[in-house]
Formats: structure tokens, sequence, C-alpha cells
């Protein structure tokens, strides 16, 4: 993995003898860096770093939030590994928010490392907003599922490998013996033929006046020590024993609590307000906020002030859009689809002519609504001005996004606001700067305030002002010849996507036409956990099955078909397919679908099988997921991943709804925004494959996708009823297996 010449590995030693060895994308002054615990100031764009003090205690400072996806061990453990240190005697730090632990520059450097262009990662499943940030690269970005695949592999091996070799070249001087003789493991380094050792610690001062060598040797699979362990998480011990501390969690001396609702239609401004006079002599309250288009109750709990936001009358503006309904977007986007534009996405041969020629042809429309993120916990964030500086105290996807959210709303440099990183108690892409609105509001409630002030949003704001997941149309036809292959692939959807590739099929079609339309609507929406993946999969792997049993074929064996030439693809649905029973009859009552997706560098295949309850409601009794993401670090964690994708994902096929009336979203809470219980979570089977020489893919979105057409393919297995339109909560399947042959039939 070479160096771009304009990022290199750079070595300091510390006060007391420390070494720090991290990233730049320009070259500091050595000496600037002594005494200093990261680079001195006006030296950017230093991410990783990878501490060794006196003591024999390695640091890693890692600039990803911990979510629940467990980063703050995996890392870790990558540049530990590539050390040789002992894991018992590694220590991990939260990066602090500052430019020099920015991590764009690292998804900058794969992308030279492997001779693309950033914008060519669109292709290799990272999404535009992790992008976006790689351009600007003053982002501690977590989302896309980069933080392994990126920072792991670009920066926390390359910084490890990078230590070990100043500390063998240092131990090698010292003892005026040759590198090749000397052996590193577990934090010590030896010279077996004169019986001398040393730790890391007692070799730090000196190796540390060395440069890093610019093409440090990385391991071989092989080789790992901890790499492909499943080693305890870091942060679990904190979530058990209650210390662990999350955003709401933050109390700076002096606190004070803010309530707010903003304009219910997405656009409207706040006119005035009625009845703050009888708020304001409730217990508690200490001042009714106006924003432009929100008004907010601050007072000394939370509880007081979000009573008292109750009893305000607030006016908003009418807009444009107070009359829109769903209903009404689906109709325009329809339209679109009918007559509007086309903007050219994959052109492959000649589909229409194919079509026009084809002995057969089947289409098909798909559609699916708005989703929320629905977090568990709510949306927060602390702020305080004093002295012409700003703190924060918030958990966020991405510390140094939302520090320049806040400095711009502000009006101070960015360099006069400090932000507080916690542990996020959700994120799916709702804690991405570009996905949240809740920041800029803090921030305007508490420049009020000489205070702290925590604004928290209740779960009927977050609900009914996220940036949603888009609702999307998409439209299919498929052409066969006389033979009954498949010939000809058309299809043309809403909304440009992100990423650029979720639209593209894997299988073999000589013929493809892929087009999108705009159709722009008055919702905000903004990143979902995986992102685009998550609608067009079940679009593309919906259709697919629809194509296998028009051709009267096994669905497993027409998608093998058309990928003879993929056969890490053909592998995981074999996989799947086998740990599921898929060629032995299911239980009575019950059918198995199968879908199939590769997103953010990983393949994953899904069998979901299904029943019905007497009330005629889908039950899934278990999903089996095989997943192919090259290699793997964690493997635990990795397992988790996936089911918690898999839920994640099941959740929005069942339930998930987002409806807009009279302009602005209908639903409130989880009442009627429900999530999947424990009760009614299926049993899921992981398998995790490795393959040899693959990159490394992600694992904290890639098995969202293919669960919603894994089930709605095994209802249609089971009932004869296609599912084209999400969600499964609003259908009512037939209950009786003479009702459902006939159906088919």
């Amino acid at each position: 993995m070479k160096l771009n010449r304009r990022r290199f590995l750079l070595g300091t030693a510390l006060a007391g003898g420390a070494l720090l060895v991290g990233y730049a994308a320009s070259r500091p002054s050595r000496q600037s860096l002594a005494n200093e615990n990261h680079a001195a100031q006006g030296q950017t764009f230093l991410t990783t770093w990878l501490r060794i003090d006196p003591d024999n205690q390695v640091t890693v400072i890692v600039p990803h939030s911990e979510m629940g996806q467990g980063v703050l061990t995996s890392l870790p453990m990558m540049a530990a590994d590539e050390l040789d240190a002992d894991w018992n005697l590694v220590r991990v730090e939260q990066a602090p928010v500052d430019d020099l632990f920015a991590n764009g520059v690292l998804i900058k450097g794969f992308a030279a490392s492997m001779g693309f262009s950033v914008p060519a990662l669109l292709d290799r499943g990272m999404d535009a907003l992790t992008l976006k940030a790689a351009e600007i690269m003053n982002m501690q970005i977590t989302g896309g599922s980069s933080s392994v695949r990126f920072t792991g592999e670009m920066g926390m091996r390359t910084a490890g490998a990078a230590a070990r070799q100043m500390l063998v070249r240092a131990a090698a001087e010292q003892w005026q013996v040759r590198e090749d003789e000397i052996q590193v493991a577990n934090s010590v380094i030896s010279h077996p033929g004169s019986n001398r050792t040393a730790t890391f610690g007692e070799m730090a001062a000196l190796a540390a006046t060395y440069e890093p060598p610019r093409s440090p040797v990385l391991k071989r699979p092989e080789q790992f020590t901890l790499m492909g362990r499943s080693l305890p998480r870091v942060d679990i011990p904190a979530k058990v024993d209650g210390t662990a501390q999350f955003g709401i969690d933050a109390r700076p001396e002096g606190m004070l609590y803010a309530a707010v609702t903003t304009a219910p239609v997405f656009g409207g401004q706040l006119q005035r307000v009625e009845n703050i006079d009888a708020v304001m002599q409730r217990r508690g309250v200490v001042r009714v906020v106006e924003l432009e288009d929100a008004v907010a109750v601050v007072a000394d709990n939370y509880w007081r002030a979000s009573e008292a936001l109750k009893q305000l009358v607030p006016h908003f503006t009418s807009t444009e859009h107070d009359q829109r309904s769903s209903a009404d977007i689906f109709a325009e986007y329809d339209a679109a689809l009918e007559s509007g534009e086309r903007n050219e996405d994959v052109a492959v041969g000649d589909a229409s002519g194919a079509l026009q020629s084809a002995a057969s042809v089947v289409d098909a429309s798909y559609r699916v609504p708005y989703l929320a993120h629905a977090a568990m916990e709510p949306m927060n964030c602390t702020v305080h001005f004093a002295n012409g500086r700003c703190e924060v105290w918030t958990g966020t996807q991405d510390n140094l996004g939302i520090r320049g959210q806040v400095a711009s709303a502000a009006g101070l440099d960015e360099t006069e606001v400090t932000v507080h990183p916690f542990y996020l108690g959700g994120g799916f892409g709702r804690r991405l700067p570009t996905s949240t609105n809740t920041i800029i509001q803090a921030t305007q409630i508490a420049r009020q305030f000489d205070v702290p002030v925590q604004t928290l949003w209740s779960r009927e704001e977050d609900t009914r002002h996220d940036y949603y997941r888009p609702a999307v149309a998409s439209r299919f036809r498929a052409g066969f010849d006389n033979d009954g292959k498949l010939i000809a692939w058309e299809n043309a959807y809403i909304g440009k996507n992100e990423p650029a590739e979720a639209a593209h099929i894997a299988y073999q079609i000589p013929n493809q036409k892929i087009d999108y339309v705009e159709s722009p609507t008055h919702v905000p929406f903004g990143a979902w956990r995986s992102v685009a993946h998550s609608q067009h999969t079940f679009f593309l792997e919906s259709f697919t099955d629809e194509l296998a049993w028009q051709q009267q074929r096994d669905p497993l064996q027409f998608r093998l078909d058309y990928l003879s030439d993929k056969p890490r693809h053909q592998r995981v649905l074999r996989e799947a397919a086998s740990r599921a029973g898929w060629n032995t009859p299911p239980q009575a009552g019950r059918a198995r679908g199968i879908a199939l997706q590769e997103s953010f560098g990983s393949i994953v295949a899904e069998v979901a099988e299904v029943s019905l309850t007497e009330a005629g409601e889908v039950k899934v009794e278990k999903v089996v997921c095989a997943i192919d993401c090259g290699r793997v670090v964690h493997p635990d964690n990795a397992a988790s991943q996936v089911e918690s994708g898999i839920i994640y994902g099941l959740t929005a096929a069942l339930y998930g709804q987002i409806t807009i009336e009279e302009g602005k979203v209908k639903e409130s809470n989880f009442h009627d925004y429900p999530m999947l219980h424990l009760a009614q979570s299926p049993e899921i089977e992981v398998i995790i494959l490795e393959t040899e020489g693959a990159p490394v893919g992600g694992l904290g979105e890639p098995a969202t996708p293919p669960i919603a057409a894994a089930v709605t393919n095994a209802l249609y297995a089971l009932t004869g009823q296609r599912v084209r339109e999400l969600p499964l909560r609003h259908y009512q399947f037939l209950p009786t297996p003479e009702e459902r042959g006939a159906n088919r039939a």
C-alpha cells in the first residue's frame, strides 16, 4: 500500500521520551512537534495517532465516533496488530475535535493509492456525503461504512507498521545488530542471538529521532495476532455499569433546558406567539425564545420546559405546500416517470431495440415511502457562550462538521468553538451535519444566555422534523428471447442516487438502460442507513424475483445463471441458500425468499423464511445472511453489525412510513411509527465469508438493503401476492392455503 507523495507518516518525540506517529498531508517542522501531544498550530490534516509512552503503554487515538458499531475497538486492534503490541497495554482515546485529527485525508489517500479519483469512490460503495467530507478534508466523518475500510486500512495499520519498524531500527542501532535478527511480540523487542530484550517504552525515545518509513511493510493475514479475533469491546463495560456518557448526559454547571417546536410545514416561518405571559408565570420557566421558524421555552428542567411549550400558541406562515400530501407527491413521481426528462445512469447495448424484438416482456412499478431515522437517543445538543467563545456537548457522526455548523450559526471562527464528543445513542445518518437542523437551533437558543443550555427534541419533534430517507418510485421493463434468456433490462427511477451505483445490477444482461428523473419535493431528506441501496435493492431484487417466477425458474438458480462472471456473488448466494435449507421444503405454512446486493464493498445474500398469523399478518421466522466483506477484523462485532442492519431494514419493511398530509408529517411517535420489538425479531444466522486479496468491505450498512426483498419474495412464494410497495403492515395476506393457491393461479 503505497503512500501518496502529499500524504506521509511523521514521527516525533514527546516530553518524557514518548514516541508519536501519525499522518500529515503537508510536511510540518519536526521541531515544532516536539513536546506536544499533537501537531503545532498551523500544521493541518494529521489524522491517526499512535503514542508509545516510556511506561510501555500504547495509546491509539481514534478520529471516529462510537455509535455502537465498535469502532473504538476495531481500529485500535488494527494499529496494535501491526505494531505487535500487547493488547493489555493498549489504551484508546477519542480524538479531539481539531483539524489535526480530521479523517477525510485518509479517504482521499485511499483513492490515490487505488489509482482513481475521489469521485470514483462512488462506484466502490462510498456515499456522496462521505465523499463530500473527503473533498472538504476537515471532517471527522463516521458514515458510509468507512472507518475500518479507510481509516483502519490506510491509517491505523500503516501507522502501527511504521512505528514497529522505527522501534526495530532503534533496537538494532543500540544493540549493534541487524534489523532482521530482531523479533517483536507483545510490546517487547528481543534479540535471541544475544538474549537482549527491551520494551517499546524503553526504545521509544530513540525511535522518535527517526523519520518514519514512507512505505511500511504491512502484515499478511496469516501473520495477524489480533485482527480476526473477537476481543472484548472497550466501550461495553461503561455501557453496562452506566458510566458511559451520551450527549443527553451532558451536565455543565448552571445548565438550563430548552424544548422547541418548529413550523409544522417545511418552509413555514414563525409569525407570532400567543400566551407568552401565562407561560412565563409557570414554575421554572426562564424565557420564551422566538426563532425564524420555531419557538422554544427555556426552563430549569426539561419537563417544565416541555409542559410550558404545550401552552404556547404559535402561528406560522402559510406556504405553497400546505395542501400537499404523499398521494400528490407520488402522483408527481408517476407523471415525471411518464414524461419527464430522462438522465442517463447506465447504457449498455440497445435495450429499447431488444425489448421491441423480445418474445415476452415483463413490466412492474415499485415505490417506497419516506422514512425517519428514529434513533433511540433523542436528538440533543448543549451549547454555552462565554468570553467570546462557544462550547458544545453532543454526540455526532462528524464532530468537525458540527463545529463548523455552530461557528457559522454563531458568527465565530471555528477555532473559537470547542466540541466535546460523546457516545451516540444511534446515528444511521441522522447525526450527520447534513441530516440535522437541531445543532443550529440549539446554537440560536443558547446564544441568548450566558449559561449552558441543553436543547432536547421530543420524539414528536424529531419524527416530524427529520431529514428523511427519500420516497422513491421505480419502473421496470425486461425482455426474454424465444429461449427464455433475459436479453433486456430497462429501469427508470426518481431522483439521482447517492451512491450512484445503487440502481445498477450485478447480473449479466446484454442490453441495459437505466435512467433517473428528477421530481423535487418540499420534504427535507438526508443520509439513511445504506442510503439509496435500501430503496433500490428492494426494487431490483423484487423485480428479479418476478422474472424468475415468470419463467417458472427457481429464484436462486435464476440469479446464479446470470452471475457466471461474479464468483463472490455466487458464493454468498449458495452459502446463504444452503444454510437456510433452500432445497428442502420448509415447515407447513412457511416459505422462503432470497435477495442479493453489493454495497460499501461487501456482497450480501439473505434468505428470509416467513409465515402468516391467523390475522394474515407477516411473521418473519428466520433470516440467514451470508456476507463477503473481504476480510474481518472482529468477527463477533461483524456479526452484530449484520444483525443490527437486518433488524433496522426489517423494521422499515414491516412498519416504516412517513406520511405527508396537508404539507406536514402525520406520524409523531412510536405508536404510529413503530419499531420491531424483541419478541417480533426473527432468528438470525450470520455467515461471515472472507476472500483472500479482496479489499476490506463495510459492515454497518450492507446487511440492511436485501432484507425487504427477501421477505416480500418469500411472501410471494407463500401467498402468490406480489408486494410492490412498502410497508407490509398495510397488507392483509390470504389466510388459507386454498386461497393462496387460487391467488397465484
